[in-house]
């Protein structure tokens, strides 16, 4: 059985150009307050992000054209994990071995800095891998956007 994808999209500009890359700026607006993955969308949190998209169609864009951003929603999930859940359940697993074990508090708080220090090194090693499971694709708008959608 085929898996549904549901794809997030977000409107943005064309800031800049590279080979192989387009730099995109992308506007949060109030609507995304309203969208159904703003919760899992790191676009909603600030008034303006600007990323780069690689994509082998790099010529046909030019600075200023309006452009759509798509990516899959289990990958917004996986950033989140990456993000917010897993350096949470860190420090929790942390806070519980290390109390039991009946370390004193100076020292817990000790080691959870600890762990959460290996947890960004880590993270910033394999950002190469990271970065490769996140595809980002971009597409000129359509006329007919919706400011933050999901489509299957």
């Amino acid at each position: 059985m085929a898996r549904d994808i549901r794809i997030a999209t977000h409107p943005g500009v064309v800031t800049g150009i590279k080979k192989n890359n387009v730099e995109v700026t992308i506007e949060s607006v109030s609507a995304c307050a309203s969208c159904s993955a703003h919760a899992h969308c790191g676009f909603a949190e600030s008034k303006s992000k600007t990323i780069e998209i690689p994509t082998s169609e790099w010529t046909q864009y030019s600075i200023g054209d309006t452009v759509e951003v798509h990516i899959d929603e289990s990958k917004g999930m996986l950033a989140v994990w990456i993000a917010y859940l897993l350096p949470a359940l860190l420090l929790l697993a942390d806070i519980i071995v290390f109390s039991i074990v009946g370390l004193p508090e100076w020292a817990v708080v000790t080691s959870a800095f600890f762990i959460l220090g290996l947890y960004t090194v880590f993270i910033y090693l394999r950002r190469k891998h990271i970065e490769a499971r996140f595809t980002l694709s971009i597409a000129h708008l359509d006329p007919h956007h919706t400011v933050c959608s999901f489509s299957e």
